[in-house]
C-alpha cells in the first residue's frame, strides 16, 4: 500500500494534518500562529527556541544559546538558524547556535547500552567544509564531546543555554553531553528546554528506560539532587498530543539563582481564577 496512503488512514485527524501541511508550505499565518499549530519545519526545535527566549525575556537576559548535540549533515542546525531568525525578530533577542559533533559519524558502540543493534560506527558522517559553507551564524564545535563540552565555555564564551537539541543516539555520548549542566549556572537559565531525538523510536530501535538516551536520562535525574531532567507534562495534557511531546524535558537547577524568581502572566492568571 502507498505510505501516503496509509498515513492517511490511519491519521484520527485527517483534516488537521491537511490544513497543517498547507500552512507549512505556504506559511499561512503568522510564525507564532504557525508555530501553534506545529506548521513549521521541525517542530520541536522552533517551540523549544521559541519557549526558551520568552523565559529568558521574563528573566532578563538580552542573549541566549542554543545547542545541538549530533549534527550529522547539518539539516538540523540550518533549521534552528531560521527558528533563532524568527524568534530574534519577535521578541528581541540575541540567540547563538551551537552544533557538537565528531565530524566523523558515530564511534564504534561502547556497550549493549549504546544499542548496537541499531546503530553501527561511521553513521551519520559530516562533510565539514560543505556544511561551514551552508552555515550562516552557527558555530561548529569539532571533536569528542567528553573533551569539547569541559571547554566549551572557556572557548567560546556562550550566553547562557537556554535549549539544548539531543541527537547524539548513543548512551554513552549523551551522557558526556549531559555534563554541559556540570558547571557553574551562570551558564544556563534556572529552566532549559530540551529535546531528545532518540527515546521513542518503532519496532526495529526500541527504545527502554535501561540503554540508549532514556538510560542516560535517568542516570542524570539519580546522580543530582537539584538537577533534574521532567517530561514537558503541560504538553502531554493538551487536547491533541504531537508524537513529539513525548521527547521535550525540562531542565530544572532547583538551586539556581533565578529559579524562584516570579516570571507568569499575572493577568491570564487572574482570567483563570
Amino acid at each position: 500500500m502507498n505510505m501516503k496512503l496509509t498515513r492517511l488512514l490511519l491519521d484520527p485527524n485527517p483534516f488537521r494534518s491537511a490544513a497543517i501541511d498547507l500552512m507549512r508550505r505556504f506559511e499561512i499565518g503568522s510564525y507564532e500562529r504557525r508555530l501553534e499549530m506545529s506548521a513549521v519545519e521541525r517542530p520541536h526545535y522552533g517551540y523549544c527556541i521559541y519557549n526558551a527566549a520568552v523565559l529568558a525575556k521574563r528573566l532578563g537576559y538580552e542573549r541566549i544559546s542554543v545547542i545541538e548535540f549530533g549534527v550529522a549533515g547539518g539539516n538540523g542546525l540550518l533549521s534552528l538558524e531560521r527558528h533563532a531568525y524568527e524568534v530574534s525578530r519577535l521578541l528581541s533577542i540575541g540567540v547563538e547556535i551551537y552544533g557538537f559533533d565528531t565530524g566523523e559519524g558515530l564511534p564504534e558502540p561502547q556497550d549493549y547500552r549504546d544499542l548496537p543493534y541499531h546503530w553501527k560506527k561511521g553513521f551519520f558522517r559530516m562533510d565539514v567544509d560543505k556544511l561551514r559553507s551552508r552555515l550562516s551564524t552557527a558555530k561548529l564545535v569539532l571533536g569528542d564531546v567528553r573533551e569539547t563540552a569541559k571547554t566549551f565555555f572557556q572557548t567560546h564564551n556562550p550566553a547562557p543555554i537556554a535549549a539544548v537539541m539531543h541527537d547524539f543516539d548513543f548512551y554513552s555520548s549523551t551522557v558526556a553531553a549531559l555534563k554541559i549542566f556540570d558547571v557553574d549556572n551562570t551558564h544556563y537559565l534556572p529552566r532549559v528546554y530540551c529535546y531528545f531525538d532518540d527515546i521513542v523510536g518503532n519496532e526495529g530501535e526500541l527504545y527502554s528506560d535501561y540503554t540508549g538516551e532514556r538510560l542516560a536520562i535517568r542516570e542524570f535525574n539519580d546522580a543530582y539532587r537539584d538537577k533534574k531532567l521532567s517530561p514537558a507534562y503541560h504538553l502531554l495534557s493538551r487536547l491533541v498530543v504531537e508524537p513529539w511531546f513525548h521527547q521535550i524535558f525540562i531542565f530544572h537547577d532547583f538551586k539556581h539563582p533565578s529559579y524562584t524568581r516570579f516570571v507568569s502572566d499575572e493577568q491570564s492568571l487572574a482570567l483563570d481564577d
